[in-house]
This record gives structure tokens, sequence and C-alpha cells, in this order.
């Protein structure tokens, strides 16, 4: 079967998106299947990680593959001075694919043009979360029906948020209206504010977050503000804690509208909004088993034929 690497969401169609999506629904009706069977899956990262790399663990294995790997650089031989490359065509001895998380931007790019075997990216510093989106598109589409003309609020820190970031290039064919909520320190890169412009996406910039802007909105997007990317962290304490959803800011939410979060939060979202019925953050985190099977699926050549045909479904 066919090498596909699994670096960025940006270069996919909408037909591609939509093929995803659907692959996603099918391992949500059947999860547990031999498709890996024989195969090594190996999770390099470089960076700490729970929801991202234990559901690709997890997908790998109730996909019948098995998992080597590691979760601290440190206990691995790049504390040696091993290089990346190095890293790579060492691993790809060993595994028929590897999921990767770096701090470098472009790593995992670099990665898949050395690498013999499928590279998945699992983040890249502060650039992409291809893996992310398409379990954050599946939650839209889930709850929403559609991808097409909705208005997506994206609340909290767009500066270094690579969920968001790919989010955006992601939503390029479906005709969104977005809404950026953040302090100007952590405001959406100009970088993103030319893709929109270029690819004739609306977007409008707010300061203020209460009910009265949130009130239109079919999608609110709450992202965390990451310590881990301030090298002064008096500017961290400065914006760590500028907005909290609350209850009481949701009275004039539409029905439809839902709360996601690629987590973890930390004061973001009240925990009192959990029993909300406009919480769906932890609902999207258990998506991303069946994005991620989706994404294995894809990386190894499986059509969706292949899929829905699938003799190795268990029960």
């Amino acid at each position: 079967m066919a090498k596909n690497d699994f670096v960025t969401i940006a270069d996919l169609s909408r037909d591609e998106i939509l093929h995803l999506i659907e692959l996603a629904s099918l391992f949500e009706k059947h999860p547990n299947r031999e498709l890996l069977k024989g195969k090594i899956v190996a999770t390099l990262f470089y960076e700490p990680s729970t929801r991202t790399r234990l559901s690709f663990e997890t997908a790998a294995n109730r996909l019948g593959g098995k998992v080597i790997g590691f979760s601290d650089a440190k206990a691995s031989s790049v504390a040696k001075g091993e290089t990346l490359k190095d890293t790579i065509l060492m691993v790809s001895n060993y595994a028929d694919i590897i999921v990767m998380r770096h701090f470098l931007e472009g790593a995992a790019l670099y990665a898949a043009e050395v690498a013999p075997v499928p590279i998945v990216n699992a983040g890249d510093g502060s650039h992409m979360h291809p893996s992310q989106c398409l379990l954050d598109l599946y939650s839209i589409y889930k709850t929403q029906g559609t991808l097409d003309n909705l208005n997506i609020y994206l609340v909290g820190d767009l500066k270094y948020g690579r969920t968001v970031h790919s989010l955006i290039t992601a939503m390029k064919h479906f005709n969104p209206t977005f809404h950026f909520i953040a302090p100007k320190e952590l405001s959406m890169p100009n970088e993103y504010k030319l893709y929109c412009q270029k690819h004739n996406i609306k977007y409008f910039e707010h300061c203020n977050f209460d009910e009265d802007v949130i009130a239109n909105a079919d999608i609110i997007y709450m992202t965390r503000v990451q310590k881990e990317r301030f090298s002064d962290l008096m500017e961290y304490e400065k914006v760590k804690n500028v907005y909290i959803l609350k209850n009481d800011m949701l009275g004039k939410a539409r029905e439809n509208m839902k709360i996601l979060h690629p987590l973890p939060r930390v004061n973001e979202i009240e925990y009192a909004v959990d029993d909300n019925p406009h919480a769906y953050y932890i609902q999207q985190a258990q998506n991303g088993l069946y994005a991620r099977e989706a994404i294995f699926a894809h990386v190894l050549g499986y059509t969706l034929e292949d899929i829905k045909n699938d003799p190795t479904i268990l029960k």
C-alpha cells in the first residue's frame, strides 16, 4: 500500500476532509478491528502529552497493532545527542508508522522527508496539530450536522495555539465566519489573518468576552494559555486568566452551540460548565480515538470501501 504522511491538514481538499470524517464515523460504529494486525506503531513524544499520545496508542491497540516508543525524550538516545534524522531512520527499522510530537516547527515535515514509513504529526511547536484538527472537525460535524457556514469563536491563546491555526486552514473549504477573542499579547498572528484574507474567510476580532459577544456562536473553541510557550513568566501571569467561560455567560447562547476545548484546561472553563448541555469537550476527546483510527487507515492507504467491507471487525 502507498505511503501517505499526515503532516498537515492544510493541503487536504474538501472531499479528502469529508472522506476522513466518514472514516472516523465508521470507526466510531466499529472501533475494534484487526487492520493493524502484525504492524508496529512507534510513538515518539518529545513534548508531554496525555490525550494525544494515549488516544493514538489506544487506536493502534483497538486496530490490532502493537506500540513502541517514548513519552520522554530524556529517556531515549536523544539525551545522548542523537539527531532527529538518526532517530527517525533508526525507528523506521522497527515500525510501520511513526507518530511524532516535537517542540520544533517543521520537525514533522522534515521527518516525513527522511522516513521510509508514514509519519503522523502529533503536534510541532506552535505550528500545526492536524490530528487534533481532524477530531475537532469530526466533533463540529457531529454536533452541527455540517461544516458549512458556521460561526466559530476562537478564544484565548491564538498566538501559540497550534490547534486553532490548524482549524483555520482546514475550514477554508467550508465558508466559516471566525471570531478571534484574545488579549493583544496573544492575538491571532498576522500570517493567519492574511491566510483568511487570501481564502476569503470572514473574521472579526474582539477583546471582550461576554454573553453578548458569543450570542451568535455555533462553536466556542476555548484554548489554554500555554505556560510552556512563554519565556517571560510575568507575561504569562498577566494573561493566564483573562478569559474564563462561566455558566452565566451562556444565557443567550444558540440551542445548537457547543463548547470545544483541546484540553488540558486550567482555569478557562469553570467546572460548573461541565454539566451544561452546551459542553462537548469530554465527548470531543473521545472522538479523538475514532479520528486517529481514521488517520492510521489513511496513511496505510485503505479506502472508504475497504473500511466499509472490512472483514476484521471484532465484536
